[in-house]
């Protein structure tokens, strides 16, 4: 037991020594004792940041995209209808005297 705690402290020790940086640097430095280094889980909370800041530009840029299209539908839906209409007619789906019955309706 005193060999395996005697190793544990030696473990410990050296794992502190390195967790505070290169050899440049003394082994405690820091701003109040914190180390220079920010370690593994501030790198991965920075990338989750970018990545969220990422995906909200997106969202807001199709979110905009979106409302705009929507927008220009809703301003007048007589056009988009006679719009339909018309291609319509020109695929041949409907013939001429449907087409201006249509029309008629539409424009009413």
């Amino acid at each position: 037991m005193k060999k395996m705690t005697s190793l544990l402290s030696v473990l410990l020790t050296t794992s502190l020594a390195h967790a505070h940086g290169p050899d440049d640097y003394p082994a405690w430095p820091g701003m109040m004792g914190w180390s220079h280094g920010t370690g593994w889980f501030m790198h991965a909370l920075m990338v989750a940041a970018w990545i969220v800041v990422v995906v909200a530009i997106i969202a807001i840029f199709r979110w905009w995209v979106q409302s705009k299209y929507e927008k220009s539908e809703r301003d007048d839906p007589k056009d988009s209808a006679m719009n339909i209409l018309k291609r319509r007619y020109a695929k041949g789906e409907i013939d001429k005297a449907e087409f201006e019955e249509k029309k008629r309706v539409i424009e009413q």
